[in-house]
């Protein structure tokens, strides 16, 4: 549900940030908000006894609302061209989604949050991520040492998110047919084909570099088509479809990078560290590893039904044309490169980035109960989709320079409103 607090934040935020009032007007008719209780919303600090009428859409009311200014008054017109802010109105998408829906939505990631946490301790943000990608339709990569929970949370969430799940164990002789499957002959049913366990709706990539860039490029086609070629023929998956993978980042003998082309599908590439000291005792005192997995009886709270309108109220969301130019800016960022960091980036981020930013806010709004998109959505996902489609040159490596540290940069240089 969203709070008072949170909308009057929102359009305290807004107004920082140069929205007109007509425009925070619009998006709380939009949503249905009634006459008074948009009034009493704005009247937020520091108001201004200056008040305009704007005509809404169906001519039979007015909206009285109050100006914010900061140390001083600021000057309104005194008449608002009725136009002009018709145009505004049907400027606006009508496929919003509706507060109900925004607030079932809530609900709905509350449960699978509480479901979770009956296994994993702690990774908050980690979970978070996760969900946000289910959201959009997208691929996670999630790399952290050995023993810190990476298989158990994918495998956690596979089952909460429901459908059928499969875990592929990555190793360096695994084949692309173990995968995507194979054509056979025999006798009795002559030639047929049998289908490997790519075909499933959550794939969990074990250990993803353990294996060959041949044997990975075999889940390019299926992150990207959402389909496979065995043989000469091409098989649909089953959808929804996500790819859940791990990377050890530990050991160099034995294990082969990720191809460019692979790491650039994945939506979201998430780094996992240590628990905390409280959450290390939690840990024990469960005994996550001493159980059998099925013993804490966890629940599917998704269907793929529910994922599939999950993902269509999340592309619904409301998003500014400022907010998207908020989005291409910071992709450009990072090819110009005119920035301290800059010469250690070899080549800047591509456009599937920017299609990453834009989807991403968008569900990561959702997920803090709002239909509409603010630039600090953009900012609090803008890691995990821009960590690894940086690549830096050799000295960063050698200087210890991370993705991390010049998007940092970027979006501390990159304003909000230009």
């Amino acid at each position: 549900m969203i709070e008072d607090y949170q909308i009057k934040e929102w359009i305290r935020g807004s107004i920082e940030k140069g929205y007109t009032h007509e425009e925070i007007a619009f998006v709380l008719i939009k949503n249905n908000y009634p006459d008074d209780e948009i009034k009493e919303l704005l009247a937020i600090q520091n108001v201004s006894p200056l008040s305009f009428e704007i005509e809404t859409k169906d001519k039979s009311k007015t909206l009285k609302k109050q100006e914010v200014f900061k140390g001083k008054k600021l000057k309104f017109p005194e008449k608002i061209a009725i136009k002009k802010e018709k145009k505004k109105i049907n400027e606006i998408p009508k496929n919003i989604p509706v507060p109900n829906e925004v607030k079932d939505m809530a609900e709905l990631i509350f449960r699978i949050k509480k479901e979770v946490a009956k296994v994993i301790i702690g990774q908050e943000d980690v979970v978070d991520a996760f969900i946000c990608a289910l959201l959009c339709d997208g691929h996670v990569l999630l790399e952290g040492v050995p023993g810190i929970a990476k298989t158990l949370i994918v495998k956690t969430l596979a089952k909460v998110s429901g459908g059928v799940s499969k875990r592929i164990q990555f190793t360096v002789d695994l084949l692309p047919s173990d995968i995507l499957g194979i054509v056979t002959y025999t006798p009795q049913k002559g030639f047929e084909t049998i289908k490997g366990p790519i075909f499933a709706n959550f794939i969990i990539a074990d250990e993803i570099n353990r294996s060959p860039p041949k044997t990975q490029s075999a889940l390019i086609e299926a992150m990207q088509e959402k389909q496979v070629t065995i043989g000469r023929e091409t098989y649909r998956l089953p959808l929804p479809f996500f790819v859940m993978a791990n990377n050890n980042p530990l050991e160099t003998s034995g294990v082969y990078d990720l191809p460019e082309a692979q790491i650039d599908r994945f939506l979201f590439k998430l780094l996992i560290g240590y628990p905390n000291n409280k959450e290390e005792e939690q840990i024990l005192e469960k005994n996550v590893t001493l159980k059998k997995f099925e013993d804490f009886d966890i629940k599917s709270i998704l269907s793929p039904e529910k994922i599939f309108e999950m993902q269509r109220i999340t592309k619904d969301i409301y998003i500014d044309e400022r907010v998207r130019n908020y989005i291409v800016r910071i992709v450009d960022k990072t090819r110009k490169k005119d920035f301290e960091h800059g010469k250690y980036v070899e080549w800047g981020a591509s456009p599937r980035a920017g299609i990453g930013l834009f989807i991403a806010s968008k569900a990561w709004a959702l997920m803090h109960g709002r239909n509409y998109v603010i630039p600090k959505d953009v900012k609090e996902i803008a890691h995990f989709v821009l960590r690894h489609r940086l690549i830096l040159n050799y000295k960063a490596k050698a200087e210890g320079i991370t993705s991390d540290i010049i998007i940092d940069e970027v979006l501390n240089m990159v304003d909000i409103l230009e």
